[in-house]
């Protein structure tokens, strides 16, 4: 599998270029909005490291399978149509998505294979299905979200607990979310209170609360390194390579809610 990896500079990109060494997956090209700044050492000797603006041609030269993203929403617009003209598969992790952002997978996805997921850990993927399993079972107890990441992480709630909220909702029907709680804030039926929570160098944490009159239940997601959301989007990209244009998910890739 011949592989592209945006971001080579960032945390993720990083890690899904250590995460590459240690399988049967050939990183070809390192991409970053600022090439100088890639390490040489962090990818294989015969990596090109590209910027942005060199991605589309190197793509269709390097003869690229599968290219894997964590970045930002603006950067991911581009590199989508870049995958859609170039015939490559697209797999992302980046958060923070507008519908416009939506669109532009959606639009790459006329022509290529594309997956998008919030998370790529096996974990959360078996967490949404027990949230929403809870959400029914349990359909008049409290819900609460609480989750914490790094001091660095932009968008908030993460996408990972947006998608938590989306299994309640699909459980019981859309509720009203309530961001933090200050001064006098009595709880309203059936809402669902959030609070993100940004410090240090946190992996990722994900908890949500049932509570009834008598009993609470906590189902609980932690992160101990990002190493495992790379291996999963290697995962998914493995899975990816060589199907048919669309839309797919990473529960496909496990098969998880099947």
């Amino acid at each position: 599998m011949r592989l592209a990896v945006t971001g080579a500079s960032g945390r993720m990109g990083g890690e899904v270029l250590a995460a590459a060494a240690d399988r049967d997956a050939s990183v070809v090209l390192a991409v970053s909005s600022d090439a100088d700044t890639v390490d040489p050492t962090s990818a294989e000797a015969d990596t090109e490291i590209v910027a942005d603006a060199d991605l589309p041609a190197a793509l269709a030269a390097h003869e690229v399978d599968v290219l894997v993203d964590f970045t930002a929403p603006a950067a991911l617009a581009d590199y989508a149509a870049a995958c859609a003209d170039a015939g490559v598969a697209l797999v992302t992790g980046t958060t923070g998505l507008t519908d416009e952002h939506r669109a532009a997978l959606a639009d790459a996805a006329d022509s290529v294979p594309v997956l998008h997921a919030p998370n790529f850990s096996k974990g959360v993927a078996v967490l949404h299905r027990l949230v929403g399993d809870a959400a029914a079972a349990l359909a008049d107890y409290d819900v609460e979200l609480v989750e914490a990441h790094h001091d660095g992480k932009t968008d908030a709630p993460s996408g990972t607990a947006l998608s938590l909220l989306d299994a309640v909702d699909d459980a019981r029907g859309e509720s009203p979310r309530v961001h933090g709680r200050e001064g006098e804030a009595p709880r309203r039926e059936g809402e669902i209170g959030v609070h993100a929570v940004r410090a240090g160098d946190v992996t990722g944490m994900h908890e949500v609360w049932l509570a009834g009159g008598r009993e609470e239940l906590r189902l609980t997601h932690r992160a101990e390194s990002r190493r495992v959301f790379a291996e999963g989007a290697l995962d998914a990209a493995a899975w990816l390579a060589g199907r048919d244009a669309g839309e797919y998910s990473f529960a496909e890739v496990l098969e998880v809610g099947a």
